[in-house]
């Protein structure tokens, strides 16, 4: 079982779009731009470290970064069986599963990070990684400590506090003291996950209670809980808890671990949930899509190529693709395409609303994945075709 993973705030980096910027799913970015009123290919490409540094610049970078991976993922046809995000990559994770629209999970994106940023600027807060400890003893250390709370729970051995820079500083010597390995602290803009977080509850809370929430493609694992969720209604509260909440990363792991799950790929900047997934489950596979280039290697290693044959194309390895939605709306299939049609690359399969669905393959297509008049998401797979 395939697993996808989303980055959070921390993933990004200067530069971090200009592999993507020749790719189709660049568009996602252009379309973000005009949604957010930010020049998010700025961000992206011309941004530097201290700028990506900004909690209201960060999440919409690595947002939109880890959903241009997602849809250039989407574009070969490769599905996952499950979701899940660090903190600010949950939202990447439920706009993949479909239970938010790219648009509505753009607006929420912005209002979270404004919401957080004005809330860090208000109350100075910082982090630190507590290295070779026991949640439990971690817990115990801190909770005689004011201003600094378990802010992650990343892996076993590796929990993350938060609080004011005096609060962090204490609990991180609590933590010394009650014999963790090593405290490390995070250049961060505020004690995120943590009651610092409350001035921007109000804000986030009515951006959610504007959006419309709809049921995932597959399971999406929650950080306050650690657990899947299959429908709609309890994403509000989710979210709505996951801001001064703890990040309960290493019990969603484990819970996928259980589940099944033996492949993870990291959809974003960074390989920071890699190196995490190797400490719950040293036996998996762990890929990353950051860059195009990775699409290549994916593909490869999900297709179990022989590697004594050469290599002459994706043909050899990946024969299926899916043809995916442009935008969100009404599908309305081409009528001259049916079952068993053959489509040549750029050929109009039908249309989402007022835009054309073009194959970005020749093949045979095997059958339409979504119904006359259905309405669909973007990215959503439209229809199924045995590439030639």
């Amino acid at each position: 079982m395939i697993a996808f993973l989303y980055p959070g705030q921390g993933s990004q980096h200067a530069g971090m779009g200009a592999a993507w910027r020749q790719h189709d799913s660049w568009e996602l970015v252009v379309e973000a731009s005009d949604i957010t009123g930010r020049d998010l290919g700025h961000l992206l490409l011309e941004a530097s470290d201290d700028e990506l540094r900004e909690t209201r610049n960060a999440q919409l970078a690595t947002f939109t970064l880890s959903m241009v991976a997602f849809d250039a993922l989407s574009r070969l046809g490769i599905e996952t069986s499950g979701h899940a995000g660090h903190s600010l990559g949950e939202y990447s994770a439920l706009a993949a599963s479909g239970v938010l629209d790219f648009d509505d999970a753009i607006r929420l994106v912005q209002e979270r990070g404004e919401a957080m940023q004005a809330a860090a600027d208000e109350h100075d807060g910082t982090m630190a990684a507590i290295i070779g400890m026991d949640d439990d003893d971690v817990e115990a250390a801190v909770a005689a400590v004011d201003d600094c709370w378990v802010a992650n729970y990343n892996t076993p051995g590796q929990v993350v506090i938060a609080g004011g820079p005096a609060g962090v500083e204490a609990g991180g010597a609590a933590c010394k003291e009650a014999g963790a390995k090593r405290v490390m602290p995070l250049v961060v803009g505020g004690a995120f996950h943590t009651p610092h977080m409350s001035p921007a509850q109000e804000r986030l809370d009515k951006a959610i209670a504007q959006t419309e929430f709809r049921a995932p493609d597959h399971p999406v694992y929650a950080n306050v809980d650690g657990a899947p969720h299959t429908d709609a209604a309890p994403w509000p509260s989710l979210l709505h808890d996951q801001l001064t909440g703890s990040v309960r990363w290493s019990r969603t792991l484990q819970a996928m671990v259980d589940a099944g799950y033996s492949t993870f790929v990291e959809i974003g900047p960074g390989t920071a949930l890699a190196g995490m997934v190797k400490r719950v489950a040293r036996s998996s596979s762990r890929l990353n899509v950051s860059t195009p280039a990775d699409l290549d290697a994916l593909l490869e290693t999900l297709g179990g190529r022989d590697h004594s044959e050469p290599a002459e194309g994706e043909h050899l390895y990946v024969t299926e693709r899916l043809v995916v939605s442009p935008s969100a709306g009404v599908f309305v299939p081409e009528t001259a395409v049916t079952d068993g049609t053959t489509v040549d690359t750029g050929s109009v399969i039908g249309t989402v609303g007022e835009t054309e669905v073009r194959s970005a393959f020749a093949g045979q297509l095997i059958e339409f994945l979504a119904l006359p008049g259905e309405r669909v998401q973007l990215a959503q797979p439209i229809a199924w075709l045995r590439s030639q």
